[in-house]
């Protein structure tokens, strides 16, 4: 059973992020804020549930969150400052567009840059722990996934509308075969050393 605040004194918003371990495609951030009454049987860590329930509960939140916000930084940028600050950044971007500023902010993971004065909790697996941060890591996890399924279409050689951008065997194979694209991290280790050498020994 997700908690549903951390304290009852303030607003809190819920922070996670999806796409950080892709290859190709931006960084998506989330930071949704809850009525501390929200409940939701579906409701859980995004990676632990069917898109379909994904999809279904992007709706409810949407229309039940007191605020929401859905933030990316694209894989240039990615590139040009690292995937951890583009993480940071993106959540950052998210809050500063949330219609009410939270007082506390829930973020999943260990790390987080400070968001100007707003004091934060960093909770390591806080998307099954939180119920405002598993609702963020949904939106974001949905709200990317439909922006490779997006650029699918575009480049269907990658398997992005299955793999969304993670290094799966098809991907890097594609790449192998077709070299890489334009949302492509070039920062990444795109194609393992095996790969490289023509032998396939990617176990994904």
């Amino acid at each position: 059973m997700l908690k549903s605040f951390f304290q009852k004194e303030m607003l809190e918003a819920g922070c996670d992020e999806a796409g950080r371990g892709c290859l190709a495609g931006p960084v998506f951030a989330a930071a949704v804020i809850l009525p501390k009454n929200f409940r939701h049987p579906l409701l859980n860590d995004s990676k632990q549930m069917k898109e379909g329930h994904r999809n279904e509960l992007r709706l409810i939140i949407e229309e039940k969150a007191i605020a929401y916000a859905v933030a990316s930084v694209c894989n240039v940028e990615i590139d040009e400052i690292n995937i951890l600050k583009a993480s940071f950044k993106a959540m950052h971007k998210a809050l500063a567009q949330l219609l009410m500023q939270p007082g506390l902010i829930l973020v999943d993971g260990n790390r987080f840059l400070p968001y100007g004065e707003t004091p934060h909790e960093c909770i390591v697996q806080g998307d099954g722990k939180y119920a405002s941060i598993a609702a963020a890591s949904i939106l974001a996890k949905t709200y990317r996934d439909e922006f490779m399924h997006q650029l699918h279409d575009q480049f269907p050689h990658y398997g992005w509308k299955v793999n969304k951008g993670y290094p799966t065997r098809q991907h890097r194979n594609a790449i192998r075969e077709h070299g890489d694209t334009p949302f492509h991290r070039k920062t990444f280790r795109l194609l393992p050393a095996q790969l490289e050498l023509g032998l396939d020994l990617d176990a994904e």
